[in-house]
């Protein structure tokens, strides 16, 4: 059982992470112009997910054991390289919608973009092993449940914060691409987005 205490002075630095303009804010950012505010809080709910599935490998230690292993690294880095190019190709070659029905990003899809994007980027796993054991108090009981019960309060808050900046990007984002011209622009900048991401997580050093 995790100390109420312990808990209340985790929530506040926790907000203060999801807070800071990061990797997830600007995919939710790019969903949301691509696809609208459904696509953007189903792509924030996936990077939620994937936000806790690291706690919980932190939790029980195999984020210990990638850390010690280069080529474990490495290999989930670079797939998330290949993924993030790969939807900014997507974006970049999409045709802007010419009326007010054309249809978005799907939600499983835009959900499960998030999901693969947050599991790709071993850093956030790293970060995790150095932030959440300053939290843990094994006297308090079940490690592994207190991972996971401090992952829930990462992955809502991050939930929350990246969903809101998605959505109200999503507001103006099919509006400007109802013109075909603008619909043009916001492609590039979401593939912009995408690419700048994915040359961000290659240079990434453990």
């Amino acid at each position: 059982m995790v100390d109420p205490i312990t808990l209340l002075t985790f929530v506040p630095a926790a907000l203060a992470l999801n807070f800071t303009p990061g990797p997830d804010m600007m995919f939710c950012l790019g969903q949301g112009l691509r696809s609208g505010p459904r696509a953007a809080i189903a792509g924030s709910g996936g990077v939620a997910v994937g936000g806790m599935v690291h706690v919980a490998l932190a939790g029980l230690g195999l984020g210990a054991v990638m850390a010690t292993h280069p080529w474990a690294f490495d290999v989930i880095r670079w797939f998330g390289v290949a993924y993030l190019v790969y939807l900014a190709v997507g974006a970049l070659r999409a045709l802007p919608p010419t009326g007010p029905t054309a249809p978005g990003l799907p939600v499983m899809r835009a959900f499960g973009s998030g999901l693969v994007i947050n599991l790709t980027n071993p850093k956030v796993i790293l970060f995790v092993l150095a932030f959440v054991p300053q939290f843990i108090q094994p006297e308090a009981g079940n490690v592994l449940g207190q991972f996971l019960l401090f992952g829930v309060v990462i992955g809502l808050g991050g939930f929350i914060v990246n969903g809101a900046v998605g959505a109200y990007a999503g507001r103006f984002g099919p509006t400007l691409t109802k013109n075909r011209r603008m619909g043009r622009v916001m492609s590039r900048i979401s593939g912009g987005i995408f690419l700048a991401l994915a040359a961000r997580l290659a240079v990434l050093e453990r």
